[in-house]
């Protein structure tokens, strides 16, 4: 607005928005009302302006700071992806890590926790299907890891011809590429102790909430267990505990102890974790022989309404270690599943 002389007691022409006003005061001093009603509506109207803009200006922030979801790789679960081998690490005498790009840097794998994929190939004529639980995550950018456990032909009496994927994938050169497939799996794991479990792939999901976890692992079977605890564990306001049993031959056949016994150093109050194994070394400080009773009750979670056992091994050691002696403890079929 424009200045008020002090000498003739009247306001001067000022420009209020974009309409030229001339002041006036009545005969008291005081000024109009017609002046003030001019002054009040451009005041709100800057005010309002300005809410406009900050307004605006937030929702801008908001969506360019929100996160992208970034794109997964598994969209169809009959479709065959190939993988390429970017990456392979010698673990042990017979365990290997596989490595595999994901189509970009950006991709995640998009296997829910708790299921697993299926590697597929073309070997001496038949085609071999298996599946594997990936030891990385979504977490994980870009690619996805595998440990996988080599069973050599003639090393196993029972098995003269040995695994035919597996040394399929300890054949393999980088450049390589592998079909994979996926999700597949009948249980699904959705946070805070929630498992979404199926009896057959028709079915539909059935909600089973579980406070406190039992898993029981032989070999390769520790796959799952592992993708399982990690992902709990991970999430602070989660406050499922787990404890796990696993079964090996040799404590040389321990697959991943390095990385549970990670896990259990974190997090001691959620993660508690065993190990047995068939012939045990000198100053072996776990359990010795097959999973029994003994074990299972002092080891595991005692069955109650909110105790669910997940099993995943070889079938004899689920037919004629586990469940006979779940049985016996007075855990019922709907507390347990068998991978």
């Amino acid at each position: 607005m424009g200045k008020c002389s002090p000498f003739d007691g009247h306001w001067h022409a000022g420009e209020v928005g974009s309409k030229w006003i001339n002041p006036s005061f009545n005969s008291t001093g005081q000024m109009t009302d017609s002046v003030y009603g001019v002054m009040w509506f451009s005041t709100v109207a800057v005010t309002a302006g300005v809410l406009l803009l900050s307004t605006v200006g937030i929702i801008i922030a908001l969506y360019l700071g929100k996160k992208k979801k970034p794109p997964v790789t598994l969209l169809d679960p009959t479709q065959k992806y190939q993988l390429t081998l970017i990456d392979k690490e010698v673990i042990s005498h017979d365990t290997r890590r596989f490595r595999f790009r994901l189509p970009s840097a950006e991709h995640i794998l998009g296997l829910p926790v708790g299921k697993h994929l299926y590697l597929s190939a073309r070997i001496d004529g038949s085609l071999v299907v298996r599946p594997y639980t990936p030891v990385s995550s979504d977490d994980d950018k870009g690619y996805v890891d595998l440990v996988v456990k080599i069973y050599f032909s003639n090393v196993h009496l029972k098995f003269p011809d040995g695994g035919k994927m597996s040394q399929y994938l300890e054949s393999l050169h980088l450049g390589d590429v592998v079909d994979f497939r996926g999700p597949g799996g009948l249980l699904e794991y959705r946070g805070h102790g929630q498992f979404a479990v199926q009896t057959d792939k028709k079915s539909p999901a059935e909600i089973k909430v579980a406070s406190t976890v039992g898993l029981i692992a032989g070999g390769t079977g520790i796959t799952p267990m592992l993708q399982l605890v990690r992902a709990i564990m991970k999430d602070s306001s989660d406050r499922t505990t787990c404890s796990l049993l696993y079964a090996n031959q040799t404590e040389k056949d321990i697959l991943l102890r390095d990385e549970l016994e990670e896990v259990q150093a974190r997090h001691p109050d959620r993660f508690k974790l065993w190990f047995t194994v068939d012939r045990a070394p000198e100053g072996w400080e776990y359990s010795e022989g097959f999973i029994n009773v003994d074990m299972i009750q002092e080891h595991l979670p005692t069955p109650s309404e909110d105790t669910l056992v997940l099993i995943c091994g070889p079938p004899p050691m689920i037919q004629f270690a586990c469940n006979p002696n779940l049985d016996k403890l007075g855990y019922c079929q709907s507390q347990r599943f068998a991978y």
